[in-house]
């Protein structure tokens, strides 16, 4: 089985998510190329394409929604599974549930009407005060957001493991 593990990080957050989820995949029995988007020429002999992109402005990347549409055809014939890294877990308590719905509902929506994914994983990642502008860090220290890493790597191991066994059984014509 060859897989495609390809991301579109804006501070590494999300390529270290797909380089574990590569890890784990490999070490289920897979070869797997890993890398960013914009360094993909195509989908070539793939059987499975894993997508990942940071979440900025409650959207993909633009490079990421840019090769989801160029490849959209080429991903319509293949199992695809989305993976996308916001920062709901750094917001205030009150805020994360309402957070993680909204954003799950607008991205699954969008993606799924492109490429039609077996999955959809909507993750939180690292929250930098740096990489945020100086009032946004601000808000977000004030109204008790929490700056940090939020991965939560049992759980993106287990959904990587859950693709292999899927792949497996689709494999063995189950």
């Amino acid at each position: 089985m060859r897989i495609l593990v390809a991301h579109a990080s804006a501070h590494g957050s999300t390529a270290e998510i797909a380089r574990r989820i590569a890890d784990v995949l490999r070490d289920e029995g897979s070869s797997v190329d890993v890398g960013p988007m914009e360094q993909q020429d195509g989908l070539g002999d793939y059987d499975a394409v894993v997508l990942g992109s940071a979440i900025h402005d409650q959207d993909w990347l633009p490079v990421a929604t840019a090769f989801v549409h160029r490849h959209q055809a080429v991903l319509r014939t293949r199992s695809v599974w989305l993976f996308s890294v916001g920062m709901s877990a750094a917001l205030p308590r009150i805020l994360r549930g309402p957070a993680r719905r909204a954003q799950n509902r607008r991205l699954a929506a969008s993606l799924r009407e492109v490429v039609h994914p077996r999955g959809h994983l909507l993750l939180s990642g690292v929250a930098q005060a740096e990489k945020l502008p100086g009032w946004a860090g601000l808000l977000l220290r004030g109204t008790g957001g929490r700056f940090g890493d939020h991965r939560d790597w049992p759980r993106i191991e287990a959904w990587a493991r859950d693709i292999a066994g899927t792949l497996r059984t689709t494999t063995r014509g189950g």
